[in-house]
């Protein structure tokens, strides 16, 4: 099979398995193991393509996260390594880190703790681009400490991780960030197959979280990613708590995804 028939196949497999933007997914995977680009795939059309191709297919279609099928996923400056003991780092969660490294700037070596790492994603890149901050990151999730290592080893970065949860940032820091679980027990049953089949449900769902690492954090910053319809709630409870400065930033679709406060 040729490039040029495997990317027409494939965008008519993935459309018929409820895929979002199967041509998009179809010249990502072709262009995955081609080894280039998305627009260099066009130019080896007439190509045969590895027979690898049709075992990556078959786990899209299956509606394996893409993300997961690739094996790694670009985060701000980043690629990093992604799989099942993580869930898959989301342009959302790049502003989080956007509004970390504003807060920090100027900050000499500020302590910075990262809460539910996942893979390391927004430690990682808070230390990529402010290289002499002291990242700490944690995680309860055993499978996730080792791959957000794994990923702080591929890339160099100097971040502690280690297994743990909110008790972590009693300790005191300079900012304390986190992507906690936020989706509803009723959410759940309605998000796509490739979140409710495939990623960690620990990672995702919970109630209460923000306002619990609030109540115990000891530090000068806290920076929070929220769920759609979440923000107001939480901005009042980081007032309550004595927060100031409290600020709600949205992200790149307008949804109003990150809520910080000063103690």
């Amino acid at each position: 099979m040729t490039v040029r028939e495997a990317l027409r196949a494939a965008e008519r497999d993935l459309a018929a398995a409820g895929v979002d933007m199967p041509r998009v997914d179809a010249e990502l995977l072709l262009a995955h193991v081609l080894g280039t680009s998305r627009s260099g795939v066009y130019a080896q059309a007439d190509v045969d393509v590895p027979d690898t191709w049709h075992v990556l297919l078959r786990r899209r279609v299956e509606r394996e996260p893409l993300a997961y099928v690739l094996g790694d996923w670009g985060f701000r400056r980043l690629v990093l390594k992604t799989d099942a003991r993580a869930l898959v780092p989301r342009p959302e969660t790049e502003i989080v880190v956007e509004r970390c490294l504003e807060l920090l700037r100027g900050e000499s070596a500020p302590r910075v703790l990262d809460v539910g790492t996942g893979t390391g994603a927004i430690a990682l890149a808070v230390k990529d681009e402010h290289p002499d901050a002291r990242v700490t990151a944690v995680d309860t999730s055993e499978k996730a400490v080792a791959l957000a290592r794994e990923n702080a080893a591929r890339l160099q970065l100097d971040v502690d991780v280690r297994q743990g949860s909110f008790d972590v940032a009693t300790g005191g820091w300079d900012l304390v960030v986190s992507n906690p679980p936020y989706v509803t027990p009723e959410e759940w049953e309605t998000l796509q197959p490739e979140i409710r089949e495939w990623e960690p449900r620990g990672a995702l769902v919970g109630v209460g979280l923000h306002e619990q690492l609030a109540r115990v954090a000891k530090t000068r910053f806290l920076v929070l990613e929220v769920g759609a319809c979440q923000a107001h709630g939480v901005s009042e409870t980081l007032t309550s708590l004595g927060y100031v400065d409290v600020r709600v930033t949205p992200d790149l679709a307008g949804v109003l995804r990150v809520v910080e406060g000063r103690r």
